[in-house]
């Protein structure tokens, strides 16, 4: 496992991806203070672990977090402050994995407008080693806040990319090219509701992708379903948890994907 989280890294760290920077998203439903309730399950169904999503408001600056405490002791931890004037920019990311679920921790944050990345590790003997990298960041970088980039996509959007940077190596850039895939049911407070189900697929290009996909190690397509309307509303991701690892899915507790 340690092995492939090594080539896994490798790979995030020689690609950048080739595609042009996406069109600003406009801010189209202004985010609110909010506290919801997630469950994470395996993908036999089994829940793994408890989330908590929370969101502040100060001015034109939002500060969301997403923390998942898994049944054996592990923890992931993610706060993301971006501004909505008008359309989105990131300010800054800091995002926590680390517990027997994950196959290497991770503490890792960038700074927008810095384009300081750092990312701190431990050594054998406890000791922490903080690094930081400077970074020629994209204005579409989404670190932590592409649920958000979905609510507000019009009906009917053409597929789109945003930038990402990968905590490996200092820190890696790559293209997330997202598209729409039509809608399914779910069940929720008794009711049959329609989300429309976005695909996020990270973009490896070239030879890189080639032997990623030969050896296994092609980062898996992340799924995300939004719940349309007035007050959209991200209720469910089914993906790998840092782009490695088996796949999870995320859900607003008491919403049913059962088909």
């Amino acid at each position: 496992m340690r092995r492939s989280y090594f080539l896994v890294g490798a790979f995030w760290a020689i690609t950048l991806g080739t595609a042009a920077p996406a069109e600003p998203i406009s801010a189209r439903h202004i985010q609110r203070p909010m506290h919801r309730f997630m469950v994470a399950r395996s993908e036999a169904g089994k829940i793994i672990a408890s989330g908590e999503f929370s969101q502040v408001v100060q001015g034109d600056e939002v500060t969301m977090r997403l923390t998942y405490k898994f049944l054996d002791g592990s923890l992931d931890d993610e706060i993301t402050t971006y501004r909505q004037q008008g359309t989105f920019r990131l300010v800054r990311n800091h995002h926590i994995q680390k517990g027997p679920f994950f196959v290497k921790p991770v503490d890792f944050a960038v700074e927008a407008a810095t384009g300081i990345a750092t990312i701190r590790t431990a050594g054998k003997n406890g000791k922490i080693h903080v690094e930081s990298h400077h970074i020629d960041l994209p204005d579409d970088l989404a670190n932590g806040f592409v649920g958000t980039l979905l609510l507000n996509l019009p009906q009917n959007a053409a597929p789109f990319r945003v930038g990402m940077l990968a905590p490996v190596a200092g820190g890696r850039l790559i293209r997330l090219l997202i598209s729409p895939e039509g809608e399914q049911p779910f069940h929720a407070a008794g009711q049959t509701l329609q989300a429309t189900v976005f695909r996020i697929h990270p973009e490896l290009g070239g030879i890189v992708g080639m032997i990623a996909s030969l050896i296994g190690l092609q980062p898996k397509d992340v799924m995300v379903w939004i719940l349309e309307g007035e007050e959209p509303a991200v209720v469910r991701i089914v993906g790998q948890l840092g782009g490695y690892g088996p796949v999870v899915s995320s859900e607003l507790e008491g919403n049913n994907f059962a088909k």
